[in-house]
């Protein structure tokens, strides 16, 4: 039983009756008055249990968005229903004016909507609904309280699709100029054209050229069809906050800008996300029309897990998803401990099968306290930051020379430089 707001209006009401008669047996006697009237009006309230609660389908939201969510409540009864409603999310649900007035009459049947604007990614999920219904005094109410599932999947926000334009018009000029420079290298077949001096011998097409009677060669243009592989490390490195939001999704948000670019550029696209085992997958699409959906989908739910990287088992998992060579992106914290325990012993089999880039959200306040000495304490935080910064460069010297290509950039410029190398790549014909 829950009580109103007027029911402390009723207790008051007897400090007349005290005054007149200032004794304990008033005081019980109005108490006892006050108690009984309050649960004879909640004994007369409509039993919230009758009604009927469903919860319509919630819509995906991009982080920060807003939405809503609608509950169907139904009184299947003769009697009017007085009192409130509440439809409790999780507080990074985002929800507002989830605290509702109900009256409904027999029979009828309405809809509450309540807003919500996620604050964090992934499923945010619904609480229980809590109903009050008051008697006909408003004094007391009954209350109750219903598990109706609900959940909300928040997507992340892919920020950096402002930059996908202006790259998506280098990669149309970059295959304009291919299709001059390198037409007749690689290895996939484009056309047939009469015979030069000059020409391989090994490029005469000697079908075609017994049906024209003129030797004719093959000529061949670079394979579009290249694999990269994106690799996303959930280990506890992960779970760092750069600004205002993990690592883990600065790191996402780089995987989508280059996963969007190389599925227009033709080539498959792998991801693979993991720590100490594989969490998800998403196989390359025939449909590259799909990819991004998949992605932000197969990345909604993912959160940082408070265990080390296994390289090992992630790099099995990369070979198991391509015998063939490709570019494999590495999106991991330039953390020296976590890289030379595990990454490093590994990262000899993925050089010799693969090009491997390594893209790793760099924290901007190291380099802020490092350039800050006005006072004792700031000089000691700027040797701290100093000597993790040259552990930093140190840990890339020694990818480099293993091979690999090292990002190492702020969340809001890591995107855009990751998705430079791999044009870069494509103009100099590595890809």
């Amino acid at each position: 039983m829950a009580v109103s707001g007027l029911f402390p209006v009723l207790v008051l009401l007897g400090g007349f009756a005290i005054a007149a008669d200032p004794s304990r047996r008033t005081v019980v006697l109005w108490a006892l008055v006050c108690v009984v009237v309050a649960g004879v009006d909640a004994l007369l309230a409509l039993s919230p249990k009758r009604l009927v609660i469903e919860r319509e389908p919630v819509a995906q939201l991009r982080l920060g968005e807003p939405g809503r969510t609608s509950l169907l409540v139904t009184n299947p009864t003769r009697r009017t229903l007085h009192g409130q409603l509440r439809d409790a999310w999780q507080p990074s649900a985002g929800a507002r004016g989830e605290r509702h007035p109900v009256r409904l009459k027999g029979g009828e049947r309405r809809r509450y909507a309540t807003s919500l604007r996620p604050t964090r990614r992934g499923d945010r999920r619904a609480d229980r609904v809590t109903v009050r219904s008051f008697g006909p005094l408003r004094l007391a109410a009954r209350q109750r309280s219903f598990d109706v599932g609900g959940a909300v999947r928040a997507l992340p926000p892919f920020e950096s699709r402002k930059h996908l334009p202006s790259r998506l018009a280098s990669l149309r000029q970059l295959d304009g100029r291919s299709a001059v420079r390198i037409r007749g290298q690689g290895t996939e077949f484009d056309s047939l054209r009469d015979y030069v001096e000059g020409d391989d011998v090994r490029s005469i097409d000697w079908r075609a050229t017994a049906r024209r009677r003129n030797v004719v060669v093959r000529t061949w243009q670079p394979e579009r069809d290249r694999r990269v592989i994106l690799v996303l490390d959930t280990s506890r490195t992960s779970a760092a906050r750069i600004g205002d939001q993990p690592r883990l999704d600065a790191a996402m948000d780089a995987a989508l800008l280059l996963a969007a670019l190389a599925s227009r550029a033709g080539d498959r696209v792998d991801f693979l996300a993991g720590d100490r085992w594989v969490r998800t997958r998403v196989s390359a699409a025939a449909n590259r029309t799909t990819l991004l959906g998949e992605l932000v989908q197969a990345m909604a739910p993912l959160e940082p897990a408070l265990l080390e990287a296994s390289w090992p088992t992630l790099a099995s998992a990369i070979a198991d998803t391509s015998r063939r060579r490709a570019l494999v992106v590495l999106l991991t914290p330039l953390e020296p401990a976590a890289i030379h325990e595990s990454l490093l012993p590994t990262i000899a089999t993925l050089t010799h099968h693969h090009r491997v880039v390594l893209a790793s959200v760099a924290d901007p306040a190291l380099a802020a306290m490092a350039t800050t000495r006005h006072t004792t304490a700031e000089v000691y935080a700027a040797a701290a930051a100093e000597r993790t910064l040259a552990l930093h460069e140190r840990t890339a010297s020694v990818l480099r020379k293993l091979g690999v290509h090292v990002i190492d950039a702020p969340p809001e410029e890591l995107p855009p430089k990751l998705a430079d190398h791999y044009l870069w790549l494509k103009a100099e014909g590595l890809l």
